[in-house]
């Protein structure tokens, strides 16, 4: 059995896990310094695909957490990952933040509203009816439809807002056709962020605050998987499901070694 010791590499989620609403959770900073002191590879996830790697950096380092640019890994780039594989030099009409169109022009792809190859959706504070119906048009010309992640909501200090998952749904619902989806729970976000870091999952670990994303993702990608009560799930919550973490610890302090 794969343990702790055997880790020498890490995926950790953001929110929920370092960070909640903009305050360091205690333990995080101390586990950052930790693997950075000991030159342990790893990469801080986020299935929001808003922010830019710039962005997060200074939100974490705004909250007392020194993570540079290039140990973040957001769904965005994962995304712009993906797809260039599939296609080199493609096209997209695309519906998001700077966060996913930066990632997509760094990954050689054009931002088109003329015959896309790809209709690709990430999280939008202005989602607007013209474009949710350009999109719709395009994917029954026959663009392919790609999401960046699957959530139906996301929390604000007002309340839950509609997510990238409720309006892909609205398209689906007009054309027939499900979206691929590239961020969690989908493995590939995992694989393509130890990818970044030269990690192979026999080596790896996943530290995550919800069963039904972190969890279920890095069981599925051959991680050994943590799962932190600091976010969405609890102990409850984990005997509903049929799948079970390797660990499930309080908070990233457990994880600091002393």
């Amino acid at each position: 059995m794969r343990t702790r010791a055997d880790i020498a590499c890490w995926l950790t989620d953001m929110d929920g896990v370092l960070v909640h609403d903009n305050h360091p959770i205690p333990g995080a900073a101390e586990l950052l310094t930790q693997w950075r002191e000991r030159d342990i590879p790893f990469l801080v996830l986020t299935n929001n695909p808003i922010f830019t790697r710039r962005d997060l950096s200074a939100r974490l380092a705004r909250s007392g957490l020194d993570v540079p640019e290039g140990r973040i890994w957001t769904s965005a780039l994962a995304t712009a990952q993906f797809l260039k594989t599939q296609m080199p030099g493609g096209s997209a009409f695309v519906i998001g933040e700077a966060g996913l169109t930066t990632a997509l022009h760094e990954a050689g792809f054009i931002m088109t509203e003329t015959q896309p190859d790809y209709v690709v959706v990430g999280e939008t504070r202005q989602y607007s009816f013209e474009a949710i119906t350009q999109a719709i048009r395009f994917i029954e010309a026959g663009a392919r439809f790609i999401i960046t992640n699957p959530d139906v909501t996301g929390p604000t200090p007002s309340g839950i807002v509609p997510a990238t998952g409720s309006f892909a749904a609205l398209i689906t619902k007009a054309t027939g056709r499900e979206p691929y989806v590239v961020g969690k729970p989908n493995p590939m976000m995992f694989r393509s962020a130890m990818n970044q870091i030269g990690a192979h999952s026999e080596n790896t670990g996943m530290i995550g605050d919800r069963m039904d994303t972190d969890v279920i993702a890095g069981i599925e990608a051959g991680l050994h998987t943590v799962l932190v009560l600091t976010g969405i799930s609890d102990r409850a919550e984990v005997e509903r499901y049929p799948f079970r973490p390797d660990e499930i610890v309080d908070s990233v302090a457990d994880l600091v070694a002393t």
